[in-house]
C-alpha cells in the first residue's frame, strides 16, 4: 500500500520548517511512500523545493499559479498523488519514524477509509509549555486536547469524528469520490475566519459511507508551538474566532457537530470538578492559575459562540 504524504506552504521564512517535516517522512520507517510538496502560488518556495528535492525519487514537487489557500495546495497535491492513501502534514509539524507504518496497519486491521493520529506539542518558546494553557483547550494550539478520543481518552484508539489536519490520512479513491476538501468553507460563507476543513470533510465522509476515521494515538505528530502562540491575547483570541467558527460549522455544515457539546459536558461536568478536588488536596498557584484560564477560554469561546449566532442565525 503506497502512502502519498502531501506537503504545502507558502512563505521562504518556514521553509526550513517544512525540511524538516519533509525529512521527517522521508527517514520514516515505510518505505513505500511518495511526497508531494505544493508551493501556494511562491516562485521562490517552489525554486528551492526543485533545488533539494527535484532529483529525490520519491519527491513530487509543483507550484500553484496564485496562493489559494491550504485546502485548495492540499487538493491540489492530492490530485498529483499516485499512492492508494493520502496524508497530510503540516508544514510546521514533524512526523515520529513509525508514522506512516501506524497508519497502513490501521487500514489493514479495521478496513478503514480514513485513518489519524495524535498531535503533541513542541513548545518552541524559551519557558516551554505556557502555564495558563490546560491541556483541555491544548486544540486551541493544533495539539490533542485531554477529552479527546472515542471515550475521552487521547491515549486509546477507535473510531472518532475527525483527527485534526497535520494528522489525519484518506483512502485516496475514496478523498476523490468526496471531492477533497471544501475550500470554500470560509470564502463562501464570507469570512475567512470560519474554519473547520477536516470536520466538513468527514462529515461528508460519514454521510456517504457511514463511516467515521480511525484513531492511532501512537501515530504522533509535534506541531512546533511558536512563541507567540503562547502569548495570552494571542490564545483568547483564538478562542473567540474559534467559538465563532464552531456556530458557522454547526449553522452551514450541522453534520460535522457533536463532539464540540461532548466536549463542554466532560469539561464541566469531569475535568473542572476534577481540578477543583486537586486543588483543594494539593494547592498551587499554577493549578490556581490553570483552573482560572480554564474559565477563561471557555468564556472566550462561548462569546464567539454567540457572536456566530447574531451573525449567522
Amino acid at each position: 500500500m503506497q502512502v502519498s504524504v502531501v506537503l504545502c506552504t507558502h512563505t521562504l521564512e518556514r521553509y526550513e520548517y517544512l525540511t524538516d517535516a519533509a525529512e521527517s517522512v522521508l527517514t520514516g520507517t515505510y518505505d513505500d511512500l511518495e511526497l508531494v510538496c505544493v508551493s501556494d502560488g511562491n516562485e521562490a518556495v517552489y525554486e528551492r523545493m526543485q533545488e533539494d528535492y527535484g532529483d529525490h525519487p520519491t519527491v513530487v514537487t509543483d507550484c500553484l499559479d496564485e496562493n489559494s489557500g491550504l485546502l485548495t495546495a492540499r487538493n491540489h497535491g492530492a490530485e498529483l498523488a499516485s499512492g492508494d492513501v493520502v496524508a497530510f502534514l503540516d508544514d510546521d509539524a514533524i512526523a515520529c519514524e513509525a508514522w506512516l507504518e501506524l497508519l497502513v496497519d490501521a487500514y489493514r486491521e479495521h478496513d478503514a477509509l480514513a485513518v489519524g493520529g495524535r498531535m503533541t506539542p513542541r513548545w518552541e518558546a524559551p519557558d516551554g509549555e505556557p502555564g495558563i494553557l490546560p491541556e483541555e483547550f491544548y486544540w486551541l494550539v493544533g495539539v490533542t486536547h485531554r477529552g479527546f478520543g472515542p471515550d475521552g481518552d487521547p491515549g486509546e484508539p477507535g473510531w472518532v469524528r475527525n483527527t485534526m489536519g497535520s494528522n489525519i490520512s484518506f483512502r485516496a479513491e475514496v478523498f476523490a469520490e468526496l471531492g477533497g476538501f471544501d475550500v470554500d468553507i470560509g470564502g463562501r460563507k464570507g469570512d475567512n475566519h470560519l474554519q473547520g476543513g477536516e470536520s466538513e470533510l468527514c462529515a461528508r465522509l460519514r454521510a456517504e459511507y457511514d463511516q467515521r476515521v480511525w484513531y492511532v494515538p501512537e501515530a504522533t505528530v509535534e506541531h512546533r508551538i511558536f512563541e507567540y502562540r503562547t502569548e495570552p491575547d494571542w490564545l483568547l483570541e483564538r478562542a473567540f474566532w474559534q467559538g465563532y467558527s464552531k456556530r458557522g460549522m454547526e449553522r452551514f455544515v450541522p453534520e460535522s457537530t457533536g463532539a464540540e457539546g461532548e466536549f463542554l459536558g466532560d469539561l464541566l461536568g469531569e475535568f473542572v470538578p476534577d481540578r477543583l478536588r486537586g486543588l483543594v488536596l494539593r494547592p498551587s498557584a499554577a493549578a490556581a492559575l490553570q483552573l482560572l484560564f480554564l474559565f477563561v477560554f471557555t468564556g472566550a469561546v462561548g462569546t464567539g459562540y454567540l457572536y456566530g449566532i447574531v451573525k449567522w442565525g
